[in-house]
């Protein structure tokens, strides 16, 4: 948890966030998941792994999980915690630059993207690359599932997607909203 503070002290725009996701919003974001169908998961800004130790709890052994972090002591830790696992990558860098690690490790489609990215701070450049991206990696069946304190983004999330189902999680410091969102189908 101090580590936690300490680098949202340091970068408040990238954290998003005073203290770690709970356990119940682990849960909640994960709890769609069709792990017994799935052949990739990305997660974006794992921070203390939270949802980390949940995906690789349930995943089967085949599936490949990238989980890409841009913060340099949270990657540290992860990789340590994670790096020796069976098909668990940990990569120290930022989300937008999702399509060069899907090529290095062949990948043409994601069946999910769970995302601990505070969009509400993030810069609406790197936002807009980051959601485009998602969009043009995910299965016709693909979901992005991401979480955020407030319900601001939801409109800017709708152009991306055209199916978002919102939950709200209560029990979280401060309470969360869990957004599962469809990709837009081109017209």
């Amino acid at each position: 948890m101090f580590k936690f503070i300490k680098e949202f002290i340091k970068n408040p725009k990238f954290i998003g966030a005073v203290a770690p996701s709970s356990e119940y919003l682990a849960e909640k974001m994960i709890e769609d998941i069709n792990f017994k169908e799935c052949n990739c998961i990305i997660e974006y800004g794992p921070g203390t792994g939270v949802f980390t130790e949940k995906l690789i709890a349930r995943k089967n052994e085949d599936t490949l999980l990238l989980v890409i972090e841009n913060n340099k002591e949270f990657y540290e830790d992860l990789f340590s915690m994670y790096g020796y696992k069976k098909n668990v990558k940990i990569i120290n860098d930022g989300a937008e630059n999702v399509k060069k690690y899907l090529r290095a490790y062949n990948i043409k489609k994601v069946d999910y993207v769970v995302s601990g990215l505070p969009f509400t701070v993030l810069p609406i450049s790197i936002s807009n690359v980051i959601l485009k991206n998602t969009m043009d990696i995910l299965s016709n069946k693909g979901e992005f599932i991401t979480f955020q304190y407030s319900l601001l983004k939801k409109k800017f999330f709708e152009k991306y997607f055209n199916s978002i189902k919102v939950k709200k999680a209560m029990i979280n410091l401060p309470p969360a909203y869990v957004f599962k969102c469809k990709v837009k189908e081109e017209l």
